[in-house]
């Protein structure tokens, strides 16, 4: 987030910068904590729809999917990442 920078539009902008999609910001879905070199990173999810875009990677990604529940299963993911979105209730559907 930028200094003074509200969540709505830090993750308007964050969303568009690294996937290249426009979306509507929704309700708050969970918060994870991560170390970081310098104390915790608070990290907070909210539930998006997609309004305009293509999606692309960013430039700090290589690619890009969209990917149902049986495709994420076959991927490597950060350590908590789906059992936070299982208990969030926002697991890709089939």
């Amino acid at each position: 987030m930028e200094p003074g920078e509200a969540d709505e539009a830090a993750v308007t902008r964050e969303v568009a910068e690294e996937t290249g999609l426009s979306v509507t910001v929704g309700r708050l879905v969970g918060t994870v904590e991560r170390s970081a070199p310098n104390g915790v990173f608070l990290i907070l999810d909210y539930e998006c729809q997609v309004t305009s875009g293509v999606l692309r990677a960013g430039d700090d990604a290589s690619d890009v999917a969209w990917a149902d529940s049986a495709t994420l299963a076959t991927l490597p993911t950060t350590d908590g990442l789906l059992e936070a979105l299982s208990g969030w209730n926002c697991l890709p559907r089939a």
